[in-house]
Parts: structure tokens; sequence; C-alpha cells
């Protein structure tokens, strides 16, 4: 589509190729709209930026619906086991036989962005890597525009009768909200991990969580050959301060290798350090914006319900779009918003819980003593208490 204008204009401009912006473009060209994404990084580099893997089981109903679930069928891998290492031994949850009886697919969030990718440039659609969104305009009308800052530095704009913000929570359309038009949610949980990328086959055929009175480490396998790695780590501490070794000594300590086994070794490939925060803006559709993914809320990983979400979000997003545009009907638009905070909330109450679970203070002050004995009473009902067991599976797996 060109605009009289400017010579750039699309019924949906998508800001981001991550999983959100790239189902809902693959979504929106199946149903003939035209759309464009924008997305700020290189080709290259969100093809081989490692983040979640974990697809639950509603996120694979999705994808397999609209024909975007190949490279997972192939590829991706059934994971229905997770185990608790505690001062009290370890236990095992197989949780696809608890709750709706659901469990994951293990499939890299990398793989699954080239695989979403590579469809949807095939179907003929546009994306303009190392194009980076500035502003969005006009949102309260229906031609909003949207600046951006071209491959070569140059200013450039589009316009759209709807942008899709699916830029994260740093992104230009959270930036571009009107002043007083949100409500802020945020929380830092006051825990920070070190994110680790290890060369090194699985340890365990489940996903590990350990607790320690030195802080939480964590075990999830991506593939036969790279496991990632999770280390509770002192808040304000660089990613690179502390060697390979200290970092295997550390998680071979908290994941209590010289009682259950010892950890297969590896080059750490890469590493970063997240603070467990949690962020969600209400409304989240502004006119003719809407947001999807992480720009409309922001999850702890300790639950990796993070993907799942943007996935769900772009499913609906698409829909409302689908309606508004080929239909006129703008009540999955009016409606959007809702639905999704709905979804949110829920995950967000789950991760909370996950991190309350994990995580304890240090000291050993009466109320340091008193939230640990909380957190070790949960911890025996999870493992007694077949109720708490069914709880635990639904929402777990759920989004």
């Amino acid at each position: 589509m060109t605009d009289g204008q400017t010579g750039r204009a699309t019924d949906v401009l998508i800001l981001g190729a991550g999983p959100a912006g790239l189902v809902l473009g693959n979504l929106l060209q199946d149903s003939g709209i035209d759309c464009v994404v924008l997305e700020r990084a290189e080709r290259a580099h969100i093809e081989t930026r490692a983040r979640a893997g974990f697809l639950a089981a509603n996120t694979v109903r999705i994808l397999e619906r609209h024909g975007l679930a190949e490279g997972l069928r192939r590829r991706g891998q059934a994971h229905s086991t997770c185990e608790f290492r505690t001062e009290d031994g370890r236990f095992r949850l197989d949780y696809s036989g608890l709750g709706r009886g659901e469990s994951h697919t293990v499939y890299p969030q990398q793989h699954l962005v080239t695989d979403l990718l590579t469809r949807f440039l095939a179907a003929g659609g546009r994306i303009d890597f190392a194009t980076e969104a500035v502003a969005v305009l006009d949102t309260d009308t229906d031609r909003p525009s949207v600046a951006v800052r071209e491959a070569d530095g140059r200013p450039g704009q589009w316009r759209a009768r709807y942008v899709a913000g699916c830029d994260g929570r740093h992104g230009a359309a959270r930036r571009s909200l009107p002043a007083g038009s949100v409500r802020r949610h945020h929380r830092d949980h006051g825990v920070t991990w070190l994110g680790l990328l290890a060369e090194a086959p699985p340890s365990l055929d489940a996903v590990g969580y350990a607790v320690h009175e030195r802080g939480f480490a964590g075990h999830m396998a991506r593939t036969s050959d790279v496991t990632r790695y999770y280390l509770q780590y002192e808040h304000g501490t660089g990613a690179d301060a502390w060697s390979e070794e200290r970092i295997w000594d550390e998680l071979e300590l908290r994941m209590r290798a010289p009682e259950f086994g010892p950890l297969h070794r590896g080059r750490i490939a890469r590493r970063a350090v997240v603070d467990l925060e949690s962020d969600v803006l209400e409304p989240l559709r502004h006119g003719s914006l809407l947001l999807v993914g992480d720009a409309a809320g922001l999850i702890s990983p300790s639950a990796a319900k993070g993907a799942n979400l943007a996935v769900l979000e772009a499913e609906f997003a698409a829909r409302a779009l689908l309606d508004a545009l080929v239909r006129g009907d703008s009540d999955g638009l009016d409606a959007y918003s809702a639905r999704c905070l709905a979804y949110i909330w829920r995950a967000q109450e789950f991760s909370a819980w996950m991190i309350g679970l994990l995580h304890g203070p240090s000291g050993s002050d009466g109320a340091s003593l008193f939230h640990n004995s909380l957190r070790r009473s949960r911890i025996t009902s999870l493992r007694t208490s077949r109720s708490q067991q069914d709880w635990f599976a639904e929402h777990y797996v759920g989004v």
C-alpha cells in the first residue's frame, strides 16, 4: 500500500520481530491483511538470540491451528517432569498426569522466531531490519504514523490504519503512550538471577529447581547438547564477575550434586543478569495502537510465561484487527485489553507464587526465619498434597 504523502503505508504496522510480532504478521498476512514489520535489530541477531524455550500446551495449539508449528513438530521435545531439590531431599512431579494432563514442548525461542520469520518472508511479507521505531504518533486518529530511524541512520515515516506495539517494554509503543492514559503496575521482586547458557548436555531429564541456603539454582534443558542454568545472584554484580569454575562449583553445591549426582560441565556460552520484575500496563489499547507481548506486560522468568503470553495476545490481536478491517466490527478491539489482561494477571499471580516458593531471605532474624518456614511448608504441601499438585500442574503449563 502507498500513501500520497510518504509513499509508505500499510494497514497494520507491526513494531518488533519477536514471537508476538511474527505470529501476528503471519496471521494477518494469511488473512489477506496488508502488514509490514519493523525490527530494530539485524536479521542474524534475532535468529540467534537465545531466550525462553518452554512452550505451553495452548501455545502449541495456537501455532498448530494456524500452520505455524512445522519446526517445533519436527524438533521440539515434550517435557512433562520437574524436580525439586531442597534441604528435605528431592521429589519429582510428572505434571502431565496432574491437573489438565498437559505438558510443555521445549523448543528454543530463536528456532521458533526463525521458523516464523522464514514463513512470513516466503509468503511475500515485508520486514525492514535495522529500522528502529522512534515514536508512534496520532494514535487517537484512524491514520496513526510511526517515525523511524532507517538502517542508514536517516529519519523516515510510516502510516497505517493500526499499529501493533510488539517491541518490548523499552520500545517506541510504550514510550509514545500519552501522559495520563495508562495505569502502570510494577513490582521489583528483589531477586536477581544470573542466566547461563552452557554448551553441555542436560544433567537430568527434568526441569530442576534447587532451593538452597546460598540461593536458588535452576536447570532447564534446551537441546541434547545445550542447557540453560540459573543462579540466584547478588544484585548489582556484573555478569562476568564469576569465573566459569566458580559458576559450576556453585551450581553443583546448590543443586546438591554430592547427593544426587554431578552436573555435566561445559563452556558457558552466554550469561546475563536478570532482575526479576513484573510490569503491567492498563489498558492495552490506545485508539489505533495495540500493545502486545512484553510491551503489554513484563513477567519474571520464574514460570516461563512470557513467550506464551505473547503468542496468545498475538492471536487475540489478529482476530480483533481482522474483524475491524474486513468486517468493520470493532467489538474485538474494544474487548482486546480486558481479554489479554485476564490471562496476564493469572500468569503474574503464578509467577509471583513461584518466586516465593524458590527464594527466601538469607538472614537469621525472626522475619526471615518465618518466611523460610512458610516456604518450606509450601514445598512440603507440593510434595504431599494431590490437590496442591493438581493446582500447580494446571498453572505451571497453562497460560
